[in-house]
């Protein structure tokens, strides 16, 4: 839920139209293209395995701070993220440690800032008695026993959680997941993209599951991420039917938007709550709040407060994957960059989603989060899916030749889950198998499943 300070934003908002153009801005040339890729994961106590409080993750950021390149970010004098030239380490509301990474051409660079960072990361954890995991969900601590960041947005956003769904606090306090951002020609390109980025989500949930547990105890779904975020909001999470039809475009999504129910907007340092009532963007930008009217930058903080499976802000976020073990972090990336950026393999793997109804797509993301590979597409199950869709994204970056200094394509970031689609067999289910024995085993267990040891340079 990271929000990058973008230039313009002070610019009033007079119209529908004002905030369509705001979306179709973001289009950009084949040769401008770019892949982000934002990674959560969890920080927890390594002689526990409980979730490290507020104090101990701002010791961690404190260390950080003031090396190359972080500067600290503050609220109220207390460290809540760091800020570098093009990337951002930022806190989720339950102490997530997320690192925005910059926007960059290729997998390669994502992988070297990402490889940067996890370093760095763990040489200043040294002696702190914490560990990291790529994991989903929180393993053992409950819910009401992790801290709250202390950010403004989050002591909006907490309790107006807990009166929409019922695991709206779930999602911000306890889940972790993996984010992709990309980039899109036009309206077409970016529709296109859409469509096919929602419709691969139960994909993503079956692929990467990785979250089986919920408070020491196996959940019953191998995505536990998945039923929570589906029980957060209903107004504002998804797999958006709209842009699935016919003529679908820029106001489309605007229009969705529009009807959401507004958090906060932000001015003089502070954060105005706005759920007291509810008060859509629509109804902002015909009233103001006040004497605030509506700016791009309330727009922009508006677009990073809704949640479907994929979203526009205005580039395209994927958001359907949990968090993974380090050496699979830029599966994801490269899953979405070899078929998105690939024109041959954009339009095999819609092929495959293109006639799916919207109900069918509902019932096989609610199947993907308990099924996993085994979960049926029609014919088919998505293991089937799987395969074919991995082969696809691997022609697709074969083509595009981005070779690192070891003459290595992107493919290389492939391998890992190209294996767990030909076994069949989730990361969750192979974490299942082996929760086993007292306290002190599984933790062991879920570090030598996902923790973030030293890397090499090899993805």
């Amino acid at each position: 839920m990271t929000t990058m300070t973008k230039p313009g934003l002070d610019m009033p908002v007079h119209s529908p139209q004002d905030l369509v153009d705001y979306l179709a801005g973001g289009a950009r040339p084949r040769k401008c293209w770019g892949i982000g890729a934002e990674s959560e994961k969890l920080v927890i106590m390594r002689d526990s395995g409980e979730a490290a409080n507020y104090s101990e993750i701002a010791h961690l950021l404190s260390r950080l701070e003031g090396t190359s390149p972080w500067r600290g970010v503050r609220e109220r004098d207390l460290l809540i993220a760091l800020s570098g030239a093009n990337s951002s380490v930022t806190l989720e509301p339950g102490g997530q440690l997320e690192l925005s990474g910059e926007l960059c051409p290729d997998i390669h660079c994502c992988w070297g800032d990402f490889l940067r960072h996890h370093q760095e990361v763990i040489r200043a954890a040294e002696g702190l008695g914490i560990a990291f995991l790529g994991l989903g969900v929180q393993p053992f601590t409950a819910l009401d026993k992790i801290d709250w960041i202390p950010k403004g947005r989050y002591r909006v956003m907490g309790p107006y959680m807990s009166r929409t769904g019922d695991m709206g606090q779930r999602m911000m306090k306890q889940s972790a997941g993996l984010q992709v951002n990309l980039d899109f020609a036009d309206e077409a390109d970016c529709i296109l993209k859409l469509r096919l980025s929602l419709a691969l989500a139960p994909l993503f949930y079956a692929l990467f599951a990785n979250s089986p547990l919920l408070e020491g105890k196996p959940s019953g779904f191998l995505s536990t991420r998945g039923e929570i975020w589906d029980r957060t909001d209903p107004e504002r999470t998804g797999l958006l039917p709209e842009i699935f039809a016919e003529g679908a475009g820029f106001p489309t999504y605007v229009e969705w938007a529009l009807d959401v129910p507004m958090y906060f907007i932000y001015r003089n340092d502070a954060y105005l709550d706005l759920t007291r009532e509810r008060f859509t963007f629509r109804r902002y930008l015909r009233e103001g709040h006040g004497a605030h009217r509506a700016t791009l930058a309330d727009w922009d903080m508006h677009l990073s407060t809704l949640f479907p499976e994929a979203r526009l802000r205005p580039q395209i976020e994927l958001r359907s994957a949990d968090s993974l073990p380090p050496r699979l972090t830029m599966a994801v990336a490269a899953l979405v960059k070899g078929i998105m950026y690939d024109s041959q393999a954009l339009a095999q793997v819609w092929e495959i989603f293109r006639h799916q109804s919207a109900q069918e797509r509902q019932v096989l993301n609610r199947a993907a989060w308990r099924q996993g590979l085994r979960a049926s597409m029609g014919s088919r199950t998505l293991q089937q899916v799987a395969l074919e869709v991995v082969q696809a994204a691997r022609a697709g970056l074969a083509r595009q030749q981005v070779r690192d200094d070891r003459g290595l394509d992107e493919t290389v970031y492939l391998d890992e889950i190209a294996e767990i689609a030909e076994s069949g067999i989730t990361l969750a289910e192979r974490l299942l198998q082996r929760w086993r024995g007292d306290r002190n085993e599984k933790v062991a267990a879920l570090i030598d499943h996902c923790g973030f040891n030293e890397l090499t340079s090899n993805p």
